[in-house]
């Protein structure tokens, strides 16, 4: 009866790594078509799959199954080789929040919650399961002082703390 308690715990930590913060809500109206395509990385907290990249892109496809196929890449700021890691990504509900889960190894997921996205879907503020992961994705490598602004804004009312917030764009906030 005991490996029956160690399923479930697992399991149960499992799911709440595809959940979103508690005060985070997932944006509604979100169209997939509109997002796949390419998305530039302009800022994030740091974390152990990212350590050292920059240069980070994410590419979002339709995958075969009908979840997302994601090409993460990035340059090795150390050694100045190109990474890439593979994944894919699922909604966790229905396909107009933006709410996925992603994976890069195997059957772990991590949550992927789109909590801000520009109507023109040029600008997206994304969070992992905790207050932990928080992304700023443009289409283009840089964005305007006004979106990066909105971006240190939203995420400190939402109690992210930016202390360790890497930014891959001059501080003057782009064109």
């Amino acid at each position: 009866m005991k490996w029956y308690w160690a399923v479930v715990v697992f399991l149960l930590v499992l799911a709440g790594c595809t959940s979103a913060p508690s005060g985070i809500t997932p944006v509604q109206g979100f169209e997939l078509d509109r997002y796949l395509g390419t998305w530039y990385e302009v800022a994030r907290l740091d974390h152990s799959f990212e350590r050292g990249l920059s240069g980070v892109s994410a590419q979002y496809t339709l995958g075969e199954d009908g979840g997302v196929r994601v090409i993460n890449r990035g340059i090795d700021s150390a050694g100045g080789e190109a990474s890439q890691a593979e994944g894919r990504a699922y909604f966790v509900g229905d396909s107009n929040t933006g709410h996925l889960k992603v994976s890069f190894f195997g059957p772990f997921y991590g949550a992927y919650v789109v909590f801000e996205l520009d109507p023109d879907y040029q600008y997206a503020f994304v969070s992992g399961y905790s207050r932990d992961y928080l992304w700023l994705l443009s289409r283009t490598p840089q964005v305007p002082a006004s979106v990066m602004q909105a971006f240190r804004s939203r995420a400190t009312e939402l109690g992210f703390d930016l202390s360790g917030l890497i930014v891959s764009q001059p501080d003057d906030g782009g064109p």
